[in-house]
């Protein structure tokens, strides 16, 4: 059976909102397709550790990437790595040139309460992980919203630059009314496998 693996972002939750409408969209329209979002740190390689090792459980059957904000920074190392389809929700471009802010303090993840304190070496981590310049350019659809106050849009249009895009005027970071696209995302998705 197909999984859609939902990345979330950068200390939110698989309770999510938009985690939360796919989820059940899935479920109304299309119980064919698994639904995966796991719970993840703001640690870099143990992320990557553990997006690996899922991903690596779930093939070779189809598995198809949902990325929002650090989501979508992930969803990019997944879907180059394992050549895999991705829809990139307003994501995160060069996040270790953020992470310094963030360096030392106490970070709380509102949704599960957790507690975490990045380090130096995280930046570092986020940086070997970082996807420059993305390859399987057919393989992104990228949506972003123009509204969108906690990253510059122009910085994903410019990295995804040959890959499907939507740009939305307006709207927010949350990207406002995502659920009127979850069909064509996963048509998207979809599309992949006969190719």
């Amino acid at each position: 059976m197909p999984v859609l693996l939902y990345i979330h972002g950068f200390l939110s939750a698989p309770t999510s909102h938009k985690a939360q409408q796919v989820r059940a969209w899935l479920q109304r329209e299309r119980p064919d397709i698994d639904f995966c979002c796991p719970l993840l740190t703001p640690f870099p390689q143990q992320v990557c550790n553990e997006l690996d090792a899922l991903v690596e459980s779930l093939l070779p059957g189809p598995v198809y990437l949902m990325g929002s904000s650090m989501g979508g920074f992930w969803s990019t190392y997944l879907a180059e790595k394992y050549d895999l389809r991705a829809v990139l929700i307003n994501p995160a471009v060069e996040p270790q040139s953020h992470m310094p802010d963030y360096v030392g303090i106490e970070l709380k993840n509102f949704y599960t309460e957790d507690t975490y304190r990045l380090q130096p070496h995280h930046i570092d981590e986020m940086r070997a992980a970082d996807i420059a310049v993305p390859k399987r350019l057919d393989n992104y659809w990228l949506m972003v919203q123009t509204g969108d106050e906690t990253l510059d849009y122009r910085d994903a249009v410019a990295k995804y630059r040959g890959c499907k895009q939507l740009v939305e005027e307006g709207g927010d970071h949350s990207f406002r009314d995502f659920e009127r696209w979850i069909p064509a995302a996963v048509e998207f998705l979809e599309a992949g496998k006969a190719e």
